[in-house]
């Protein structure tokens, strides 16, 4: 039977995956100028669904972790798992590197990370679903001596070799265009190495065109790329034996603003046909007009 997942995309890392009876939130954050607005904001609503929701926090810096999703902390449906290192005031139940919790039918892992807290693998639903936090291969190759590069290199490849083996069917991983050259090196390795069915690039610190540019590029025979880039915006995958089905739901923002779009160029089309109605028509002819008229 395929497995199902629906992704729902809020911003910078922070993501909803809907598994079955199962809502998993990962790294949710509103922004430092509230691009999460408070009509798109998470709503005890997005859980009525659900028969758990479970709360992710890969590690404390602020960019994904946000205190607001502590407003759920009184619902019986709500459970937050944090890395082992998050602060003594954070409230869920920790998970270290190697440790493993079950909730239900949903078995989570704590992988490393190269910054800060873990890396989450879940398995939910038939699926496999790796979620990387702030893991990647940090190199400023523009900045860094020869020697910060290579000890970056050996802390990503130890991370990662403790992962392989692992399937994945749907992988998060920071593709961060702060690096300059070769930014996407961690990315290109981690699904060459890995192969996850389908890879959604994250943390792109709002250059759109970065994340959507990776997603094309990133395809190949094992993976295929998705970039999800505005507030709200929905992907529903089913995983078949054989292939994937993805169908894409723009967010309500970007649904009213192709809509305009679209009223704009009919305009546009009506005024045009208009204009050429209300002028000469053999204004452009090589026809003989004039021996045509007398």
């Amino acid at each position: 039977m395929p497995g199902k997942a629906t992704v729902t995309y809020f911003h910078h890392s922070g993501f909803s995956v809907a598994v079955d009876s199962t809502l998993l939130v990962f790294d949710y954050w509103r922004g430092d100028n509230n691009e999460v607005r408070e009509e798109d904001a998470l709503t005890q609503n997005d859980f009525k669904d659900f028969e758990q929701v479970l709360f992710f926090v890969s590690h404390e810096h602020p960019d994904h972790f946000d205190p607001a999703i502590y407003e759920f902390k009184h619902l019986k449906k709500v459970r937050y798992i944090i890395a082992d290192d998050m602060p003594d005031d954070a409230h869920g139940e920790r998970i270290g590197v190697g440790e493993v919790r079950r909730y239900g039918d949903v078995k989570v892992k704590a992988f490393g990370s190269t910054d800060l807290g873990v890396s989450f693998y879940i398995s939910a639903g038939g699926l496999n679903i790796f979620f990387a936090g702030d893991l990647n291969l940090w190199h400023w190759r523009e900045e860094s001596t020869l020697r910060q590069i290579t000890q970056a290199e050996h802390l990503y490849y130890g991370c990662v070799e403790q992962i392989l083996g692992n399937p994945m069917d749907l992988c998060f991983f920071p593709v961060d265009p702060r690096m300059g050259g070769m930014y996407e090196a961690g990315a290109n390795h981690f699904i060459m190495a890995l192969k996850p069915r389908v890879f959604i690039p994250m943390h792109w610190h709002g250059r759109i065109e970065v994340a959507a540019g990776y997603a094309r590029r990133c395809r190949t025979k094992f993976t295929e790329g998705l970039a999800l880039t505005a507030v709200r915006e929905k992907a529903e995958i089913t995983f078949e034996p054989r292939g994937l089905n993805i169908r894409v739901f723009p967010s309500e923002e970007r649904e009213n603003m192709l809509k305009r779009k679209m009223r704009s160029n009919q305009a546009e089309a009506v005024r045009e046909a208009l204009d050429s109605l209300e002028s000469d028509p053999f204004a452009e002819s090589d026809l003989p007009i004039e021996d045509i008229t007398e």
